[in-house]
């Protein structure tokens, strides 16, 4: 079970060339616009996003917003959750970078529509040139986001999407669905044996969480080897999901494998382990690289990470608006890479650039 996992770059690869969405080991086919974020860590995101097929050329350094002052505001998915904190730094260092950009931040504290819509609706109001925003839902969100485009507003959807996204300049996102996928294939790494596997997941109708759930039950179903029991569901609650991480355990004693789809449904699925005195023998996949799961990764309760690229998310997207808003031609389209991490490669250069920031 101590045994390493290896980045399954053509895993991600084949994905990204296939459909929206990825996450795996790092990708070559990803954009990387910009310097990537200084190696710190910092607790990591609840949920995040869509799924984008196709990824877009650098852009950063050629553009410019031809002498016009600009305001751009980003509606993050929870106000302060370091996967966005880190998103908004690269939409700072961006907007800095090109120039004649002002940023305001925005945000609810909890993964809410009710709480998003009233904040979309007094960013609208406030008219500023560019919207970035990762939607709290695929359906309710688009109608205060369409109010901002009718308003004249660029709107470029980040991590999140909307199930109908006409009028945005771009959808920017890890893709979720190879994600998934290399969570499978780091078990399989891990435990070549086969065995009991299940995913933890948050809430049914979020796109990325939705998409790492596909990827990684599509990729199990596919293997003879094992045994895909039902995703349980955890409503974006660490203690929900420890409990429901306990009960499919106490059922099933032989599970060898554990994906979560999020911060929370990890640091729930870790407590249940460890009560369970389990450590080490179940072998569990995180998403996402901020403290508290690089915690769990260093303790053995999480054997490996997959970190996504929200710094390089935040580039593209002021570059899309930029674009947009001088008459460029813009990309519909992003999918960003992503980074395994394991406690044996967690000092690496490429992982330490990896994990999340709690400041810029």
């Amino acid at each position: 079970m101590k045994r390493s996992v290896v980045a399954v770059t053509a895993v991600a690869a084949a994905a990204v060339l296939a459909m929206s969405a990825c996450s795996s080991s790092k990708n070559n086919n990803s954009p990387t616009t910009a310097a990537a974020p200084p190696a710190t860590s910092a607790p990591a995101p609840a949920t995040s996003a869509p799924a984008p097929a196709t990824s877009a050329p650098a852009t950063s350094g050629t553009l410019s917003t031809n002498g016009n002052s600009y305001k751009f505001t980003f509606i993050e998915g929870i106000l302060g959750d370091p996967f966005y904190v880190t998103m908004s730094c690269g939409i700072k260092a961006e907007a800095a970078n090109i120039g004649n950009i002002s940023v305001d931040v925005q945000g609810g504290k909890t993964w809410d529509v009710t709480v998003q819509t009233p904040i979309i609706n007094a960013v609208t109001a406030a008219k500023p040139d560019a919207i970035m925003v990762a939607p709290n839902d695929v359906k309710a969100s688009r109608t205060p986001i369409a109010a901002a485009m009718s308003a004249g507003i660029k709107v470029v959807l980040v991590d999140t999407t909307l199930t109908d996204a006409s009028g945005a300049v771009s959808q920017i996102a890890s893709d979720n669905l190879a994600g998934g996928k290399a969570a499978f294939e780091a078990i399989k790494e891990a435990v070549p044996g086969g065995g009991k596997v299940i995913a933890i997941n948050t809430v049914a109708g979020v796109s990325t969480t939705d998409q790492r759930q596909k990827g990684f039950e599509d990729a199990a179903k596919a293997d003879s080897a094992f045994t895909l029991l039902p995703t349980q569901f955890d409503k974006d609650d660490a203690s929900i999901a420890a409990q429901v991480t306990s009960a499919a355990l106490a059922a099933n004693p032989d599970i060898v494998g554990i994906f979560a789809t999020n911060l929370f449904s990890a640091s729930g699925a870790a407590a249940a382990i460890k009560q369970a005195n389990l450590t080490g023998k179940v072998f569990v996949v995180g998403f996402d690289a901020g403290p508290d799961q690089v915690k769990a990764l260093q303790d053995g309760t999480v054997q490996a990470l997959i970190a996504q690229e929200p710094y390089n998310i935040g580039v593209q997207a002021v570059d899309q608006a930029v674009l947009s808003l001088t008459g460029g031609t813009t990309n519909p389209q992003i999918g960003t890479g992503s980074t395994i991490i394991t406690k044996d490669n967690l000092s690496s250069p490429e992982s330490q650039q990896a994990l999340y920031k709690a400041s810029c």
